[in-house]
This record gives structure tokens, C-alpha cells and sequence, in this order.
């Protein structure tokens, strides 16, 4: 045999050799194969679920309610039992509730065992099987955000004209439908919260926020879109959302809730119709409080002169006549601006511990809400989240999210018209002695 026929002849082997290695590894690695996949499927075990409950006390018992439930749900499933973690429970800081500071210590503890976070809300309803079967979907081992997608019409003030350009390309969360970080994603963001620090130390909307922390301008995963998250009901769905109001027992009389109206007079011709014409019908008592005394509203001079930034004086004097023989004893008082349909919530108690501890406004201009918060954080009195509480106009909000919401309250007249917005999202046909 010529060296150029062993040659090929080698070849010929060689090829021979190689071709039956693939068939035959084909035949041996192929259960291997489908056994290493299975190993690196995601079971309950490898899901924290983060209910995001508050320390008030019917929050944190239907959070606990929830907490049964899908718990008594993986032990019909009988396919492991998932981590289930109050957020209200995981430290004293009342921060927690805005997530992002909560990250690193859900980190610490489960960082390293778990595959993904999801997410949800008190009442948000999770089917367990199907939330495993849209897990699976995504390789844990990569940074994923899932979530349903939620994204603005136009350039919103509470999302600080973000994407003005084109507002319905960035998406956020509807985080009552849950959402869900991995574990490879979960760690680059504790690393990040760690290194920088937290930008700011308030949150105006929680969904947009982490969404853009997450983007962290183009460097981070953008919202992977799931339809299987939820809001309404329908087959198919790993989620789905009861509602925001709460079931806390027999309404409260309209008679032990004190309404004040914050005005002035320079809006008294213009702004004080507008609650005339709305909700002031449904209060059973209510004062104008302006920097003048009109007759024909009638407002109330506090003797505060009226400011253009803060607040915070005129709001601390409303405190003190609440407290007072000068107005009906009630035991809740709502302070409203005067292009506000509807806003804040006290009760009796928490104002009497407040003018009573040494906190107040450093100046009269002062933000009143910046120095509330910060008083009854002092105090130790938790500040409940309302969701259904609205610091702007519907036009500012997503219309899926509002549109199922029973929402108390929008903000600011500018652009709409405030009679329009009170009818068709708040104004309630039914006549009612209470609240």
C-alpha cells in the first residue's frame, strides 16, 4: 500500500471513529442529558416569594393570611415548599416597603440558595404549578425582570418626564400581578445598592423606580414581559389580583371624620368651587382654612401666612385646632389641598402623640408631608401605604393600572377638568352616612 492509500485509509478510520463516538454518545448521553436538565429545573424550594406587607396590624394579618395559603397550596401540590418572607418582617426599617434597600439583606439570606424572587402583593392570588412552569421558561442561571408590563401614555410628573420623547417605550412592573428577579440578577443589585448607595431616600412610585434602577441606563435587563402574571382572572394565569380595598370591619360614620381644606385666597374663586361642586356634600364636617377669613365660603384664618413652597405651618396650626374645643370632636382627621380630591389621613391618637412630642416644622414653608413622615417615623407610628392615594392627575398613571383600582384620591387641576375627574373615577351615586 502506497504512503498516499494509508493515508486516506487513516482518514477513512478516523472518520469512521468519530461519526460512531457521536451515535453512540447520542444513545448514552441522551437520558444524561434530559437528567441534567431536570437537575437544573427550578422546583418551589428554589423560589423566595416576598410578600410586600406593611407593620400595620390588619396588613400584616392578611399578609400572614396569604402567607397560609400558598403554603397549604404547595402541600396539595406536594412538589416542595417555597420560602415565603413577610417583608415587614425582615427588619425594623420601615424602608424596607420600597424594596431596594430590602434587596441586600433578602440577599444575605437567600442569595445564595435560591434560584428566583417573586414578588407579589397581600392580595395578589399565585397558582404555584404555573408559576413554576413560567420560571422554567427563563434560564436562572441569567439576569431576568419579569413582570407585567406597564408603561405611561404620556410624560409623567411622578416619573419625573422620564422617556418624554416616547413614554410608552420604557416599561415597568403592574406589581399586582407579582414580579420576579433571578439570583445572578439579585446579586449585580446588591453589589450596585452596596457600592452607591440609594439615590434618593423618599419614593414616589415604587413600580418605575426599580424598573429604572434595574435598566440602570441600558446597562441592566429591561422588563421581560409575562403574560402569565396577572391582574384579572382568566386560564392560564400563574397570578391574579382580588382587590385594594380592605375588608377592616364596618365603614367609619362620616360624623368622626373632621375634614380641613387648605386654601388660600388667591385660589378661593377658582378651586374651592371645584370641592363645592364635588365631595364636600359627602363630609360631615368641614372647615376652610385659608391665610384670610371669607364669609362667603366661610374659610378660617389661622394666622399663618400663606407660603409657596411648604405647608408645614398651616398644617401643624390644623393639628392643634383638631386637638381643640373650637371644632366637633372627631376621632379622624383628612387634610386636603384645595386641588386635591381628597389626601391624608390622621387618626385622633396619632395627632395627640404628635403635638405632644417635641417634633414640628423648622419653618412654616417647611414641606408638611416631608415632616409628618419624618415625625411619625420619630414616634414610632407606622405610615400605612395606600396605593389608591394619588399624588397627580389619572393622566399621570398607567390607565390599565388605575382602571382596575377603586381609587380615594388624584391631585392637581392643571390640564383637566377636576368636576370630570371627580365623576368618573371617584364620585359614588349612593348616599351614605359613612366613610
Amino acid at each position: 500500500m502506497s504512503h498516499r492509500d494509508m493515508f486516506y485509509a487513516c482518514r477513512l478510520v478516523a472518520v469512521l471513529l468519530i461519526c460512531l463516538d457521536v451515535f453512540a454518545g447520542d444513545k448514552h448521553t441522551g437520558p444524561d442529558h434530559a437528567a441534567e436538565r431536570r437537575k437544573h429545573s427550578v422546583e418551589l424550594e428554589d423560589v423566595v416569594i416576598v410578600i410586600q406587607s406593611q407593620r400595620n396590624s390588619y396588613h400584616a394579618r392578611r399578609s400572614g393570611q396569604r402567607k397560609v395559603e400558598i403554603l397549604q397550596q404547595a402541600a396539595r401540590l406536594g412538589q416542595g415548599v417555597p420560602v415565603i418572607v413577610l417583608l415587614h418582617e425582615l427588619s425594623q426599617y420601615e424602608g424596607d416597603w420600597s424594596i431596594l434597600p430590602a434587596l441586600p439583606r433578602l440577599f444575605v439570606k437567600y442569595g445564595h440558595s435560591a434560584s428566583w424572587l417573586f414578588f407579589i402583593e397581600e392580595e395578589t392570588k399565585v397558582t404555584l404549578s404555573a408559576l413554576l412552569e413560567v420560571l422554567n421558561r427563563y434560564p436562572a442561571q441569567e439576569e431576568w425582570f419579569l413582570g407585567k408590563r406597564l408603561h405611561d401614555n404620556e410624560a409623567s410628573i411622578i416619573h419625573h418626564y422620564a422617556f418624554s420623547e416616547d413614554p410608552s417605550s420604557f416599561s415597568y412592573p403592574d406589581t399586582t400581578a407579582g414580579w420576579a428577579l433571578s439570583a445572578p440578577l439579585l446579586k449585580r443589585l446588591t453589589e450596585r445598592i452596596r457600592s452607591e448607595n440609594l439615590k434618593s431616600d423618599f419614593t414616589i412610585d415604587l413600580k418605575h423606580e426599580i424598573a429604572l434602577f434595574i435598566w440602570e441606563e441600558g446597562h441592566g435587563p429591561k422588563l421581560t414581559a409575562v403574560p402569565e402574571f396577572c391582574t384579572e382572572p382568566r386560564d392560564g394565569c400563574a397570578t391574579a389580583f382580588t382587590t385594594y380595598l380592605p375588608d377592616c370591619g364596618h365603614p367609619v360614620s362620616k360624623n368622626d371624620v373632621f375634614v380641613a381644606v387648605k386654601t388660600c385666597q388667591k385660589f378661593h374663586s377658582d378651586r374651592v368651587p371645584v370641592v363645592k361642586a364635588t365631595w364636600e356634600k359627602d363630609a360631615g364636617f368641614l372647615e376652610y382654612y385659608s391665610d384670610v377669613t371669607d364669609a362667603s365660603i366661610p374659610t378660617v384664618s389661622l394666622g399663618v401666612p400663606n407660603t409657596e413652597r411648604g405647608h408645614c405651618g398651616k398644617t401643624f396650626a390644623i393639628l392643634r385646632r383638631f386637638l381643640g374645643k373650637a371644632v366637633p370632636k372627631a376621632d379622624w382627621l383628612l387634610i386636603v389641598d384645595d386641588d386635591t380630591l381628597i389626601r391624608m389621613v390622621l387618626s385622633r391618637t396619632a395627632v395627640s402623640r404628635l403635638l405632644s412630642s417635641s417634633c414640628g416644622c423648622y419653618s412654616d414653608d417647611a414641606p408638611d408631608d416631608m415632616v409628618l413622615g419624618r415625625c411619625f417615623t420619630t414616634l414610632g407610628v407606622p405610615i400605612t401605604h395606600s396605593p389608591l392615594f394619588h399624588q397627580a392627575r389619572p393622566d399621570d398613571y398607567s390607565e390599565e393600572m388605575i382602571s382596575t383600582q377603586h381609587a380615594i384620591s388624584f391631585h392637581k387641576h392643571w390640564n383637566v377638568d377636576p368636576v370630570a375627574v371627580y365623576r368618573y373615577w371617584l364620585q359614588d351615586t349612593r348616599p351614605r352616612d359613612e366613610l
